[in-house]
């Protein structure tokens, strides 16, 4: 009878026990909300409020400069001065400008056949181009294919130079800079510049160096990509939309109001003059090309985009290369804007709307705002609410203003549009990872000269469909799981459970879809290669 009252006593004792831990934590969560947690949700509310309204008017601004663009044909050879160059029976050939042609790579295995096949295959007289391979390889075996490569395309007639370094100092930045102390670029008037796995068409050359030939205030024609993998999997679809608004609204925007906006490393073409008295090329940031074009735009230089003008390229179809090149894209403006901010207030060359557009604009609203509030707002304090129910955000903050945004945002791709909802969580997951790096930028932490070059698949992308799928080697924890997506996922889906049980913000459907997209990613499932229909 001693040991059957025994045994029922430990079960109470538990349940006791357990009852004065989660009133004292209620107590302690009681006393602490009033005076410290809501004054701070408030703040982060307001602030997050703001920058929603910032995004939103910049997103409506440009939305209503496009349509002025399209609707008026405001084309660049209406704008600029463009006829095509003619032979010039007394001086020859001599009469073109000399161009060259930089490749810069690294253990390129997959696609530096096509990146070089493409450049010398540009339609341009034979004695006025140079094609200009920067091979930064570090493996043995690449670096002979290429140099075997260059050798082969030399034997038919063609001007191409195999460059190599004892060292990859600056990386891209680097090689780039190092390319142009050659002799032979002297001679050179333009540069123009392809990625490993870029392929312009022949006519690239004569159709953006008329644009440079005749208008001698421009430095940079910069041509829009076209990606050859966009229906490899889902994450490729996802991407194509985010880039296409980049490229048919802001760079098309920046070009035909302020005649500046970010060169994008690669697809465009540079007066070398423009670049040498901007101070050639640096590698204080990630973002070697924003640097470039931010410090010629100070010395007074124009730049022309031409959406007609499009290039082939591919896109990073693992989520590992995705969220390596997110982080360089996204850290290295933040670092630049830390180190410029300055320097562009108080440069004399430029209009002050000029210096607004640069600072407000295309690095705190693009470059910053953007990133910060859609993680933030959406991921973090939008589901504290619930937790916290005399915190109240407007109904146009939450609804309205994102609804409008994404639409914009989307409209530039419309083959995609049925595929929105996986947009908007897949751009809300990845704005962890490019808050984390907005951060790493401005506060120049730990990481913020990483430098991981994204893979390319090149003509495996071709074959991989045919070709019958070999067996997936077993993962590694380290590799798959990503702890800051779960995290977040588990915050989502405690507040969704929340917000279900006890709350009245009626959120909860959204952070449960919120939290899957987290897990999901988290887990790294995202990076497989999922056929479109």
């Amino acid at each position: 009878m001693d040991r059957l009252s025994s045994t029922t006593l430990i079960p109470d004792a538990i349940s006791g026990a357990r009852d004065d831990i989660s009133q004292q934590i209620s107590m302690i969560w009681e006393q602490i909300k009033a005076p410290l947690i809501v004054p701070l949700l408030k703040l982060a509310v307001l602030l997050c409020l703001i920058m929603s309204l910032m995004l939103f008017t910049e997103r409506v601004y440009m939305a209503v400069v496009i349509t002025l663009v399209k609707l008026f044909g405001r084309k660049p050879e209406k704008r600029y001065k463009w006829e095509p160059l003619k032979d010039d029976i007394e001086f020859g050939n001599s009469a073109y400008p000399m161009v060259l042609v930089q490749i810069p790579m690294y253990n390129e295995r997959e696609v530096y056949q096509l990146s070089i096949g493409a450049a010398c295959g540009l339609s341009w007289p034979s004695d006025r181009i140079i094609i200009q391979v920067l091979d930064d390889s570090t493996d043995p075996t690449i670096k002979d294919m290429v140099e075997l490569e260059c050798q082969r395309w030399a034997s038919k007639g063609i001007n191409i130079k195999y460059e190599i370094r004892d060292n990859r100092n600056g990386y891209k930045a680097g090689a780039l800079k190092e390319g142009m102390k050659r002799d032979y670029v002297k001679q050179c008037d333009y540069v123009a510049i392809f990625d490993a796995d870029f392929q312009p068409e022949p006519d690239f050359l004569w159709r953006t160096i008329p644009f440079l030939a005749h208008n001698p205030e421009l430095a940079l024609v910069q041509a829009r990509w076209k990606f050859v993998n966009a229906n490899e999997c889902l994450m490729t679809r996802m991407q194509e939309m985010s880039l296409d608004y980049h490229f048919t609204v802001e760079q098309e925007v920046g070009s035909s109001t302020y005649a500046f906006f970010g060169f994008n490393g690669t697809a465009g073409v540079w007066r070398i003059a423009a670049i040498n008295e901007a101070g050639g090329w640096k590698d204080r940031t990630t973002v070697e090309d924003m640097d470039l074009a931010v410090r010629a735009s100070l010395k007074g230089w124009k730049f022309l985009y031409l959406g007609s003008l499009k290039v082939k390229n591919e896109l990073p179809s693992t989520f590992k290369a995705y969220r390596y090149q997110q982080h360089r894209w996204s850290c290295g403006p933040a670092n630049l804007f830390r180190k410029m901010v300055m320097e562009i207030v108080t440069n004399k060359r430029v209009t002050t709307w000029k210096k607004v557009h640069v600072i407000y604009s295309f690095f705190m609203v693009r470059k910053i705002v953007a990133h910060i509030v859609t993680f933030v707002f959406y991921c973090v304090v939008l589901p504290a609410t619930v937790l916290v129910p005399e915190v109240e955000v407007p109904k146009w903050a939450a609804v309205y203003i994102p609804s409008v945004i994404t639409i914009l945002n989307a409209i530039g791709t419309p083959r995609s549009l049925h595929l929105l909802v996986f947009w908007i969580l897949f751009e809300n997951v990845m704005s962890l990872h490019r808050t984390k790096a907005t951060f790493i930028g401005l506060l120049e932490a730990g990481r913020v000269n990483e430098w991981v070059v994204t893979e390319k698949l090149g003509d495996a992308l071709k074959t991989k469909a045919g070709a019958k799928a070999p067996k997936k080697p077993r993962f590694k924890i380290g590799e798959r799981i990503h702890l800051l997506e779960l995290g977040t996922g588990l915050y989502l889906f405690f507040c969704g459970c929340y917000d279900m049980a006890f709350g009245k913000n009626h959120y909860f459907i959204y952070l449960f879809v919120q939290a899957i997209a987290f897990f999901i990613m988290g887990f790294g499932y995202i990076g497989t290669f999922v056929p479109n229909s």
